[in-house]
């Protein structure tokens, strides 16, 4: 080791030699052949890729089984309009903003428009088309047809479906959880509060 500079007036040299250099940089190199190796086991051990081109893709929807073949870039909406002819829920917005795509997805409100339909293989979807018993309609349709709570249409599946989500969760809403409750909802022609009036007349949804 090399004697400690005691003269005041010559400046003390930093400690760090050309041997205590190349260590540190043969260092550097292996942490980072090692981070190399790591990010190329996790690319080979990773999550399976699927598509580009169509894959097999099954889902329940209303209590029945629907195989189809799809790429894995196709939403619920789109599976379900275009491919299986369940053309209740509307595209208005097809960006998750208004509500109108509206399913409900092992008991929990989804956008379907923003929701990949691979994504929810093995889950309970529940569109509009479901709701009604033959001839006879679901309680919730039935109160907007009764208080008018419709207008031009397009957000209503949307609407019934959201509803139908909450009563099954709060049987006798308040008007606050009705409020919170549809408020991923929009209705552009404003019948708001025909809406509210049909759905706080419904009492009693049974859980599906």
């Amino acid at each position: 080791m090399a004697p400690k500079n005691t003269d005041p007036e010559t400046p003390e040299r930093p400690g760090f030699s050309r041997r205590d250099f190349l260590k540190s940089a043969g260092a550097g190199s292996l942490a980072a052949t090692v981070v190399g190796v790591g990010e190329s086991e996790a690319q080979t051990t990773g999550p399976r890729v699927v598509g580009p081109n169509e894959v097999p893709v099954t889902l329940t929807v209303n209590g029945k089984r629907l195989d189809l073949r799809i790429e894995p870039r196709v939403t619920l909406l789109d599976a379900l309009r275009m491919r299986a002819d369940l053309t209740g829920n509307k595209r208005v917005c097809d960006r998750g903003t208004c509500g109108a795509c509206t399913m409900i997805v092992d008991g929990r409100t989804r956008y379907s428009c923003s929701t990949l339909a691979i994504d929810v293989q093995g889950a309970q979807i529940r569109t509009v088309d479901g709701l009604a018993s033959g001839a006879t309609l679901h309680p919730v349709q039935q109160a907007f047809c009764d208080h008018d709570g419709l207008m031009c249409g397009f957000c209503t599946p949307g609407f019934v479906m959201a509803s139908v989500a909450l009563l099954e969760q709060h049987p006798n809403p308040t008007e606050a959880q009705v409020n919170k409750g549809l408020d991923g909802n929009i209705c552009r022609c404003g019948t708001f509060v025909r809406i509210k009036e049909a759905v706080m007349s419904v009492k009693g949804v049974a859980r599906a």
